[in-house]
This record gives C-alpha cells, structure tokens and sequence, in this order.
C-alpha cells in the first residue's frame, strides 16, 4: 500500500466522469453516483464462488454476496482493477476476465441507511485456486452450483446482497463465465 487515500470516479447521471472523492467519504446516507464492478467469479468445475460479507463492513454486514465487488481508480481499466481487488479482499489470482452485464446500475438502501449507488458493470473471472480472503473483508465463502445459488437467492432474499439478486434477475441465459 502507498498509503494514498482510495479515490473513486463520481459520475453524472448519464455516466459521465465530473470528478473524484475519497472511497472513505462517499458511502453515506446521500452518496453520489459513482463507478464501481461487480465480479462473479467461477473455478474450473463450473462453480460460482460467494462470499459473506464480514461483520465490521458499514454496509450490509454478514450478508450473501456475488465474489467480490469493488471500485475501479481513476483511468484503470477494469481488468487490472478487478485483478487487484480480487488479491486484496481474495488473496486469489484471477484469469479470464470478462464482462458479463456491461450496463448493470442500481440503488440500494441498507438498514442503517447508507445508499450505494452505482454505475456497476458485472464481469465474470475464473479462479486460479482457492480463494485465502481478507477477515475485514469476508466472513465465510464457499463455492456454489450456480443453479443452487440461483434457487437459495430467490428462496430467502433477505441473506443476500441486493445487487446479488438484481444482477441474477438481469443475466440472460445460462448462469456460468461469460
């Protein structure tokens, strides 16, 4: 680490860049428009890989989630973001990256009444091992049938990331690598 604040890309409604904030700073209960992404990420068998959302994070703590997710910094392109951030939260190589809903967005309210709101494409990866995560970051993670994980999302919604269920809603066709 460089020791340098985190900084993520604001973005006007129409996805436009109008400018940068510290990551620290950006997640409130009135956060702007900004570029994040969205990663599922698959092993060689075919699974899916989920992750729950450690304990200490400020939003949806202890919940279900796709891979990882994180935010691009300014002019890095989203493979080499994607790569870095699944070796942070992860401690995992990833190949083959993807993109798999190039327009996802979505707007989510948590209990404690932070807003995330994203211009968040979704890519998909394939792993290169297992994954040895970050305790700030993942509490537990298993890989997954991504049909089972398809039937558990829409059987109890509440144990999982909204983003999670809205990205499953909008892939079309077979859930696997794109």
């Amino acid at each position: 680490m460089t020791g340098k604040p985190e900084n993520v890309v604001l973005l006007a409604d129409d996805g436009t860049p109008v400018g940068l904030a510290p990551k620290a700073t950006v997640h409130t209960t009135d956060t702007p428009l900004h570029l994040a992404f969205s990663c599922h990420v698959f092993d060689e068998r075919g699974r899916v890989l989920v992750t729950r959302r450690a304990l200490g994070k400020a939003t949806w703590p202890g919940v279900w989630s796709n891979s990882f997710c994180g935010h691009p910094a300014p002019d890095e392109p989203f493979e080499q973001a994607i790569a870095r951030r699944a070796e942070r939260e992860l401690g995992l190589r990833v190949r083959d990256v993807r993109p798999a809903l190039p327009d996802f967005r979505y707007r989510a309210v948590d209990a404690s009444g932070i807003v995330e709101n994203e211009i968040c494409p979704v890519f998909t990866a394939i792993a290169e091992g297992d994954p040895e995560p970050a305790d700030d970051e993942v509490a537990e993670w298993a890989w997954v049938e991504p049909e089972a994980l398809r039937s558990a999302v829409g059987a109890t919604p509440f144990a999982y990331s909204p983003w999670l269920g809205w990205q499953l809603e909008a892939w079309q066709g077979e859930y696997r690598p794109a």
